[in-house]
């Protein structure tokens, strides 16, 4: 049977083993597979159980597919009937997929002491609004000092205090801890942004009864 598929063969790299044997690092396809058998697999999964390696390619050519080593380890290797280059290209698709829904997020860091002022308050918070509204964590770190590491409940009340004026914007992650002479928390923006107070329609004025 005549077949006018052009093959399409990976390329073969190796490394050497600690016992001398070669080690395959690319998918090894076609005539790339040199061992006397393999155990088949069909292009719907099915089992077609161990041939040799040349009717293995025969069957690969007689469907027009490519014959692919799925699991080098094995004795005999696996190896499948399937469209290579169509599953390279999809394997492509679903990797960029994947990379464009991963949410890329950062953690930043805010320094805070026990004892801090309204002001110095204020400001640290807007930081950590401002990493929240970006879609960074925030990793919040109370910083004890002499004799205030005596007194773990300023940083814990600080810390409790800050959560609850950033609520909308994100979540506790990793509740306070102490650490040596810190304390950290860890903010986690929220998925969604705050829903927004609906406005309530008006009531309808009463259509006026009509005049008899």
């Amino acid at each position: 049977m005549g077949c006018d598929r052009l093959w399409v063969s990976a390329p073969s790299h190796h490394t050497t083993s600690i016992r001398g044997d070669p080690i395959s690092t690319e998918t090894r396809i076609n005539d790339r597979i040199r061992v006397p058998e393999v155990r088949l697999v069909g292009p719907n999964g099915e089992q077609v159980g161990i041939v040799r390696i040349e009717d293995a390619l025969r069957l690969a050519q007689e469907a027009e597919l490519d014959l692919v080593e799925v699991a080098a380890q094995a004795r005999p290797p696996v190896c499948k009937l399937m469209d290579y280059g169509k599953f390279k290209y999809e394997t492509a698709q679903k990797a960029r997929e994947s990379r464009r829904n991963q949410q890329l997020t950062t953690i930043k860091e805010q320094k805070l002491r026990p004892k801090i002022d309204t002001h110095d308050y204020e400001t640290k918070k807007r930081n950590v609004v401002r990493f929240l509204e970006g879609g960074n964590k925030v990793k919040v770190t109370i910083m004890f000092r002499g004799r205030e590491q005596s007194r773990p409940e300023l940083g814990f009340r600080l810390l409790q205090r800050l959560a609850e004026d950033v609520a909308e914007l994100g979540t506790v992650e990793a509740a306070p801890k102490q650490d040596g002479r810190n304390m950290t928390m860890v903010i986690a923006p929220n998925k969604k942004p705050p829903a927004r107070a609906r406005q309530t329609n008006p009531a309808p004025e009463p259509a006026e009864a009509p005049q008899g």
